[in-house]
């Protein structure tokens, strides 16, 4: 009697429903952030539910949360062997500026090898995957481990509700291991394991100035411009080489030991490849520290947007009221958030013009 095909070799014979799959999940617009898009973080949670129930997985449901659904099933049909939680998260970023997009951001297109859409690689793709790996591990008869599968809605979000979830769930997910699958490889060719991620702390800063907008000609040069003084604030966070000025900000910061340093020196990653990736002539960050050790285990602060004042076509001389910007900071070891965003604090009460 013949064996049954191995999942690998299933696998090999499936690569149009896998895209299929994948354009299915990520025409979904699960964009967290937005109130307007809570049926459709529903109904992403509701497909990953139906994915897990056609693999055989039992106990399957969406649970509430405080905001988006939680999607979990688990299979637990090997006695005696360890359990696996694996984690994920189904919800995606604003997909803005569309205008910069050749196509629409939830209608995912194919372009030679990739697919483009919002949410395609962070991590619908990787959504997907986990899932056609376990339903073909099922039928090959080789899923050998119990498996628990929790996938959210938050990620992207800093995962609000997700503590209070796993306190409260603290039996059904009792596992031996967890599995983290939102992360990328390094070529498609190069299998990864990625063991440690840098945390996030996130800021929305607003400035104001005169109680409403004034016209520069009337009132330019008798009032501190918002912009300008947003501007000099971000502009301070950082010194000439790189670093955060934030006092403290660096206290208690794990440097990377010389046996990581060497094994990350292993990984084959050139910064002209990092230019080719990012598409900027040359790099910026800490001395003394490599690219991939800037962007795997050093902190940093980041402005995400700016706004102010009048930014449509023409000409407008408007002093504005107000300035805002959107800060994200990202954590290593024992930087607690809680103090990181005290220093910010101090940082803006000592430097903020009166």
């Amino acid at each position: 009697m013949d064996e049954p095909p191995s999942a690998v070799a299933l696998a090999r014979t499936q690569y149009d429903r896998f895209v299929e799959g994948l354009i299915e999940i990520a025409a979904i617009p699960s964009i967290s952030t937005l109130p307007e898009r809570i049926l459709d973080m529903e109904k992403a949670a509701g497909w990953v539910c139906d994915r897990l129930r056609a693999i055989g997985f039992d106990a399957v449901e969406t649970r509430p949360t405080e905001k988006h659904p939680v999607a979990y099933g688990e299979w637990l049909h090997s006695p005696g062997r360890p359990t696996v939680l694996i984690y994920g998260h189904y919800d995606v970023q604003p997909a803005d500026p569309l205008d910069l997009w050749r196509s629409d951001p939830f209608r995912p297109v194919v372009r030679g090898d990739y697919i483009y859409g919002r949410g395609v690689s962070d991590m619908k793709a990787q959504l997907l995957a986990i899932l056609e790996a376990l339903e073909l591990l099922c039928q090959a008869g080789e899923l050998a481990v119990n498996v628990k599968v929790l996938v959210e809605g938050e990620e992207e979000i800093g995962s609000p509700s997700l503590p209070a979830f796993c306190l409260g769930e603290r039996d059904k997910l009792s596992c031996d291991l967890i599995l983290n699958t939102d992360g990328a490889m390094l070529s498609r060719d190069l299998p990864t394991l990625v063991y440690g991620l840098r945390g996030l702390a996130y800021f929305d800063l607003k400035l104001e100035g005169p109680d409403h907008d004034l016209h520069s000609g009337m009132f330019g040069g008798s009032v501190y411009n918002p912009a300008q003084a947003l501007c000099e604030l971000i502009a301070g966070m950082h010194d000439e080489a790189g670093r955060v000025t934030l006092s403290g900000f660096y206290d208690g910061v794990q440097p990377l030991s010389a046996q990581e340093r060497a094994e990350m020196s292993l990984i084959p990653s050139s910064d002209d490849e990092w230019r080719r990736l990012t598409g900027v002539p040359e790099l910026f960050g800490e001395p003394g520290c490599t690219t991939l050790e800037r962007v795997g285990a050093r902190p940093t602060l980041e402005v995400n947007g700016l706004a102010s004042g009048y930014s449509g076509e023409g000409q407008k001389t408007v002093l504005p009221a107000t300035a805002m910007a959107k800060i994200s900071m990202r954590l290593v070891p024992d930087q607690d958030p809680a103090i990181i965003g005290n220093q910010l604090r101090t940082y803006l009460q000592e430097h903020t013009p009166t």
